[in-house]
């Protein structure tokens, strides 16, 4: 954006709001805030090209001071990103058009935790791990394990509609929450219901959920909470045909079972990667399915799987290889085996019914290997996330030397991003099932949304007619002048 003309009043009046030391606009910080864990900005910077910045970075400590503070963003008409761990692989939090970056990790405070309805009520910025920790002391569990979980906070989770390790039991964070509290553009503060279910009317609880800080900013939140359960075990079972591995966690899921978490790698991860990672040698599709809760549920849903995935020609491939993807289920994710410049690379994932995630893998394989072949191109996927009606897929292009110049290999970026996102819609999927929207999908939005892509623009406008929070995420566009 370009900077107004009171532009040292604008930091002056930040600076009365949350003290002077929490309010910086030097050069080093403003580029530590202008970009995310998306390959893009990170491969512009690489090549030099001067990213999008931010303005100013402040970091309020308390709902009250984020109200003033987009009461002066409204007044000013600057753009607000609101910032938790950084660790969104969307662009959800880059500045495209500059504006203050309102980094919440100050608010942190456990503000309740009721043992007896078992919800917390929590401040935004709270960091996932730090959390679980304290539940843990006292025998509870959030039971929301992303990858993330050392860097991200509370509220971002639920911004971008996150999930974890054992989500196919517990639910991603959006089935999590109970109620929240926002920071709206005007400088208004509102809390939706206490109770997520109701029947009082349109609920606004999930207009705010998933909507990556477009239409107000998260500042508290109350959330479900689960005791530890008293057991946590691992088995895998070794498919020859990956549409049986799928026909098992179908049947798995529509009998109603619980597995806490259903991992199905497709031939070329299980060979490759869980070597890598896990050193293990094994040839076809591998399930993990792990069960917990009290131990006489566990045994029983175990034995009951292990019926299904029998039927199905599934091997049973013990507890050791599943109890050691469990301990190092985060190692996926991090140096040295997570992907890294200067290979190009996009985890190009999406969700479906049962009937068709297969066509859906297939086709988005092909569309990768195939249409871009002559780039070396490489495709994996496993499905992760299992629900009662379907499954995702989370998958991966590879191109291990992708075109030497910025501009050369963001054009085949985004080639290879839309033929992926538009094969996922033509084949009954969704653009994405976790990670959220950013400004890496946005343009996709009204494409996926058809006529209700207008719908959305108005809600929109009446939360924010200024277009000032976090714009062009999401494919909403740029402030009003």
């Amino acid at each position: 954006m370009s900077r107004p003309v009171d532009f040292t009043t604008v930091i002056n009046e930040i600076g009365a709001v949350v003290g002077a030391g929490d309010v910086t606009v030097r050069e080093i910080d403003r580029l530590a805030y202008a970009q995310d864990y998306f390959w893009l900005p990170q491969m512009r910077l690489d090549r030099g090209v001067a990213p999008a910045r931010p303005d100013i970075i402040c970091y309020p400590e308390s709902a009250d001071e984020v109200c003033q503070l987009l009461t002066i963003a409204t007044r000013h008409k600057i753009p607000v990103i609101p910032y938790g761990g950084g660790s969104g692989t969307q662009g959800g939090t880059v500045p495209l058009y500059g504006g203050i970056v309102l980094d919440l990790k100050k608010m942190n405070r456990i503000v309740n935790i009721n043992e007896t309805a078992l919800t917390a009520t929590v401040e935004a910025g709270l960091n996932v791990n730090h959390f679980e920790e304290e539940l843990n002391r006292r025998g509870l569990t959030w039971a929301h394990y992303p990858a993330s979980a050392a860097v991200a906070t509370v509220g971002g989770c639920i911004a971008a509609r996150g999930t974890g390790t054992i989500s196919t039991k517990y639910g991603k964070a959006e089935d999590m929450v109970m109620s929240l509290e926002i920071a709206l553009a005007s400088g208004e503060l509102i809390n939706t219901l206490k109770t997520p279910n109701h029947a009082c009317g349109p609920g606004i609880l999930q207009l705010f959920v998933g909507a990556e800080g477009t239409l107000g900013i998260i500042t508290k939140v109350t959330i479900r909470l689960e005791p530890m359960p008293d057991v946590r075990r691992f088995r895998g079972y070794l498919f020859n045909d990956l549409r049986d591995a799928l026909e098992a966690g179908r049947r798995v899921m529509t009998r109603r079972l619980r597995p806490c978490t259903l991992r199905l790698y497709d031939p070329p991860s299980t060979k490759h990667f869980l070597k890598r990672v896990l050193n293990l040698d094994l040839e076809g599709s591998f399930l993990i399915v792990g069960c917990d809760g009290e131990a006489e549920m566990v045994e029983l849903e175990e034995k009951l799987i292990a019926h299904i995935c029998a039927g199905l020609g599934g091997k049973d491939a013990g507890r050791d290889a599943a109890e050691n993807w469990w301990a190092h289920r985060y190692d996926f994710y991090f140096p040295p085996f997570a992907p890294a410049l200067p290979r190009m690379y996009g985890t190009i994932e999406s969700t479906t019914t049962f009937d068709c995630i297969y066509d859906l893998y297939l086709s988005k394989k092909s569309a990768i290997e195939n249409g871009f072949k002559e780039y070396g191109a490489r495709y994996t996927a496993h499905f992760s996330h299992w629900y009662p009606w379907g499954t995702m897929v989370y998958d991966r292009f590879y191109i291990d030397s992708p075109p030497a110049g910025a501009a050369e290999a963001e054009a085949l970026h985004n080639k290879i991003w839309g033929v992926a996102a538009r094969t996922n819609l033509a084949h009954g999927g969704t653009l994405n099932d976790h990670h959220g929207i950013g400004y890496k999908l946005g343009a996709m939005m009204p494409e996926q949304y058809g006529a209700a892509w207008d719908s959305l623009v108005k809600i929109k406008n009446v939360f924010d007619p200024l277009g000032i929070m976090n714009p062009g995420k999401l494919g909403f566009g740029p402030p009003k002048s």
